[in-house]
């Protein structure tokens, strides 16, 4: 069926700010959404209040639209803009209920809107847990006995009819949110009072708990002649029991049988067919009998899901790209494969290798917070690993976590007693596939590790001829023993360099050089959708240690742009928006741009964003064997957060040149110390500090500046362990606690300026002119992180000296910097006086806020200035004019009930969105500044 010749302008909308449960993957969704359907000719509004995001950026839609998501915003939009058609289902469940809840307002019907890839009926049908129940049975699908409650009456009555242990899932939330397992009856009523809480229509379903079955996602696509293609079968490491997004997950499936995978496709075709008549993405979870194969649906979402950028990635096949095709009416059959471009999008992908998901968590962001991993979503991002096999995916998979494991294990952080991880496998946390691996390191039968875990044998098998390789490792005492043979067995199922190192107490650069002089290295294998049956141009690889490279280099000349990892509080899709545009700005200069990230939820790991993509741990023995292929003529690392940051240390010592800002001025920045020296010799004011190596040098620093002061170590992102405090006994027990975590680092105590206001500038430099992109104003005092705080730009209440003096600072430390690209600078303002209190001399959390607001392409125009391409006389930089821009933060306190709540130097919020206001008399402004009066009065 061709496009429908009607629809010429569609509106998307956009997903919100990034909190637990609906994160990146829906900028992923929107912006592939929004760029197919221009191919299409077809003119593209977006509505979205994430400033973060790629989606929102002018690159993306024809016209973007800042506003808060809701039905008012919608009717402005409508009223501004000829809008044919709607599409929902790019922005997650914040989408779809804002599309529903303006449907019973009769939006649509009033402006003559229509609703594609969606039909509300089957959204309603999935989200009503009875209906769906329901369905389901009448089609002849088997789902878990269950009851729905619509008040503490009749879930006790729900609980007594099916009996423990029950599932607690309360209707229309999103992540698991209220949701949660019961074992025992006097666990019931206060999890059953707070399901019904959170449910915005005081509804849950108690239903049957399936503890310890296989859990497995399909995702699918539908067309409007019933076609459907089942793009990727995912099957969750851990059993049920633990959210999706929690869960290790694997693809393709590895435990299922024929007959039973045969019986999951049909009914997930039937299914989806009968869910209404819409054209789109859908995804299917099911829970099987791992003991009689026996199947279950456990829900469906009729739209694109969390899950969709993972199968992306994983399959290299663009599922919100194709689903916006089929909703403007093209078929399945007449659409091209994006990867081979001579098969159709019927065709199905076939995968010949392994792909792993481990998610990202951030408890330590959450003092008080319970660990132990269940129905409620708690990851704050996730990683995919590419490999041959499952243990070397697997393997890379920890490798990308930014959480400092070498691999699985085999890397100093082992755990030695038999009843800490036992309990651990009992009781599942974030740690607990690297407990899984210390059991059977110590002995734990396999058959105990299953009883505990429930998790699939095969797997635990897999992980256990690990531990058999590292035994045989250890009958060796120098790396030149190691045959080539073994050495190539040990790297074909995932170890790093450094673990092997560790496994030997040898150095790493021995076993590397070894590698290395036996011809050890890594080979790369293209993404292609099809196991290579078709010839395809992809540029997407993954490494892995084969005899074939199918990644040749170009004779052009290249940067490479290295990404931020794992989404983490701290660092979020803020900086995979800026390492988009610097893409992007590459490309432009005439370099061929080359990518290499891990991260599976973001826009810059789209097979067609970069020349090429590897998507690959930033690690830095895979970043090596990348630079010695492509030889590239930099590596630019301003635009990754701190993740690119640490790199750079080992870039400049092996003399691969950084593009933009060097290496020992980037560290003169991020060392607090020396830092601090810097701007004594500038005469700039800063906050009275000292350096400390132990607790009694800590304690002279502070009684020499005085209490109260603020404590934090080098090199940390986020606010990571900064405190306030206020006596010795505070100071003493902090201090042991950041060096029990980070051994290596030193502390800075810095004098706490109470009462203080906090500002923050933005800047470029091309080492002689520097551009002052804008001045950001936060509402809450100096102590609350400024990722925490809401912020204005421009400034509202500070001096027109002050604001003077800041400039002049930062044009100062830019200077003597020597920076080359960009620069953010905090400053606290007490008196009038301003004090410097740090510079990142790097994209920051607000750059995209700032060229959002201004409607200037800073990163662009940045990225040109590291390359030396361009200095900024070269563009004509006009600010958008009038008004304030407010960001405001977004925090995910509802799926941590016990968490401290507190504001303070160490960030907690997931996310943040934008408001535009015409002056300070807005009441949305004015009630942001009484929070602030009340943290000063507190």
């Amino acid at each position: 069926m061709p496009k429908d010749q009607s629809i010429q302008s569609i509106l998307i909308i956009g997903s919100g700010p990034i909190i637990i449960g609906q994160a990146c993957e829906f900028d992923y969704s929107g912006s592939q959404a929004a760029r197919s359907l221009r191919e299409e000719g077809i003119r593209v509004v977006l509505i979205n209040d994430n400033p973060a995001t790629i989606m929102t950026d002018p690159v993306t839609a024809d016209k973007v639209y800042l506003l808060p998501l809701t039905v008012e915003s919608i009717v402005q939009v409508l009223e501004e803009q000829e809008i044919d058609a709607v599409l929902p289902t790019m922005g997650g469940q914040t989408a779809l209920n804002l599309a529903i809840e303006a449907g019973k307002q009769g939006v649509w019907e009033k402006y003559h809107t229509r609703l594609i890839g969606v039909d509300l009926d089957a959204i309603e049908l999935t989200e009503n847990r009875e209906a769906f129940r329901q369905h389901m049975i009448d089609i002849g699908l088997s789902v878990a006995p269950s009851r729905i409650a619509n008040s503490f009456l009749e879930g006790k009555e729900a609980a007594q009819e099916i009996g423990f242990p029950l599932v607690i899932r309360p209707s229309y939330t999103l992540g698991g949110t209220g949701g949660g397992f019961v074992h025992r009856e006097d666990q019931f009523d206060a999890a059953l009072r707070r399901g019904l809480s959170m449910s915005p229509t005081h509804e849950v379903l108690v239903e049957k708990a399936v503890l310890g079955w296989k859990e497995f996602e399909l995702e699918l696509l539908r067309d409007a002649k019933d076609n459907v293609v089942i793009i990727c079968t995912v099957e969750n490491l851990d059993p049920m029991g633990i959210h999706t997004g929690d869960s290790i997950t694997v693809a393709p499936a590895m435990t299922l049988s024929d007959t039973a995978y045969q019986q999951m496709r049909d009914e997930a075709m039937q299914a989806m067919r009968s869910l209404g008549n819409f054209a789109g993405g859908c995804n299917i979870q099911f829970a099987l009998d791992p003991e009689t194969e026996k199947l279950i649906v456990i829900e469906i979402n009729p739209r694109v899901s969390r899950s969709s950028a993972l199968a992306s990635k994983a399959t290299g096949y663009p599922i919100a790209k194709i689903a916006a095709k089929l909703a403007i009416g093209y078929s399945l059959d007449e659409l091209k494969n994006q990867i081979t471009q001579n098969t159709s999008a019927y065709f199905e992908p076939t995968l010949d290798y392994v792909i792993v998901k481990m998610p990202r968590w951030d408890f330590e962001k959450f003092q008080g917070s319970d660990h132990q991993l269940g129905l409620q979503m708690k990851s704050v991002g996730e990683v995919m690993a590419i490999g041959r096999t499952f243990p070397e995916a697997l393997q890379k998979a920890c490798q990308s976590l930014e959480n400092n494991r070498m691999g699985l294990g085999a890397d100093m952080k082992e755990w030695i007693r038999t009843a800490d991880i036992l309990e651990r496998l009992e009781n599942p946390s974030e740690d607990r596939i690297f407990r899984v691996k210390d059991a059977l390191r110590l002995g734990v039968p396999e058959k105990t590790i299953h009883k505990l875990t429930r998790i699939d044998p095969w797997f635990i098998r897999q992980i256990k001829k690990l531990v058999k390789l590292e035994q045989k490792l250890m009958r060796y005492n120098v790396p030149e023993d190691i045959e080539e043979d073994f050495l190539r067995e040990l790297k074909e199922v995932g170890y790093s360099d450094a673990q092997i190192a560790w496994l030997m107490r040898v150095d790493e650069q021995e076993v590397a050089a070894h590698r290395k002089k036996l011809g050890i290295r890594r080979t790369y294998k293209m993404v292609d959708t099809c196991a290579a049956e078709f010839e395809a141009q992809t540029p997407y690889f993954y490494s892995t240690f084969d005899q074939e490279n199918e990644s040749i280099p170009t004779e052009k000349k290249k940067i490479i742009v290295l990404g931020s990892g794992p989404n983490r509080i701290g660092q979020g899709i803020e900086f995979d928006y800026c390492c988009v545009h610097g893409l992007i700005a590459i490309k432009e200069a005439g370099y061929e741009s080359i990518m290499i990230n891990c991260n599976p939820e973001t826009v810059s790991t789209d097979f067609d964003v970069a020349d090429k993509l590897y998507f690959e741990p930033v690690f830095w023995e895979h970043l090596e064997e990348i630079l010695e292929l492509e030889k590239p003529e930099g590596v630019i690392v301003q635009l990754g957060g701190q993740t690119a940051l640490k790199i750079a240390a080992k870039l400049h010592e092996q003399g691969i040149p950084i593009i933009g800002t060097s290496f020992p001025n980037m560290d003169l920045a991020e060392d607090r110390g020396a830092f601090s020296d810097l701007l004594k010799e500038l005469g700039i004011p800063y906050p009275d500090y000292g350096v400390a190596r132990d607790a009694d040098e800590a304690l002279a620093v502070a009684r020499r500046t005085g209490y109260p002061v603020l404590v934090r170590p080098s090199y940390v992102l986020g606010g990571q362990r900064m405190r306030i405090v206020i006596n010795d006994d505070e100071l003493e027990r902090h201090v042991l606690s950041i060096f029990k975590h980070l051994p290596d680092n030193r502390v800075l105590i810095d004098h706490f300026l109470e009462r203080a206001k906090e500002a923050e500038i933005d800047a470029i430099c091309d080492g002689d002119e520097v551009h002052i992109m804008g001045i950001m104003e936060h509402i809450e005092p100096a102590g609350v992180h400024s990722g925490d705080s809401a912020a204005v730009l421009p400034t509202y209440s500070l001096s027109v000296e002050a604001v003077a003096t800041m400039v002049e600072y930062a044009e100062q430390l830019a200077k003597a910097l020597h920076i080359k690209g960009l620069i953010n600078i905090q400053f606290a303002i007490k008196d009038n006086k301003v004090f410097v209190i740090e510079a990142n001399p790097r994209a920051s959390r607000t750059t995209p806020f700032i060229a959002k607001a201004y409607q200037v392409p800073y990163l662009n125009i940045a990225t040109k200035v590291m390359m030396g391409t361009h200095k900024l006389k070269d563009f004509d930089i006009k600010p958008r004019p009038g008004g304030f821009a407010i960001k405001v933060p977004v925090f995910s306190f509802d799926k941590f009930p016990n968490v401290d709540k507190n504001l303070g130097p160490e960030m907690k919020s997931t996310g943040e969105a934008i408001r535009y206001i015409r002056d300070l008399s807005d009441p949305f402004f004015r009630e942001l500044d009484r929070q602030r009066y009340m943290y000063l009065t507190r």
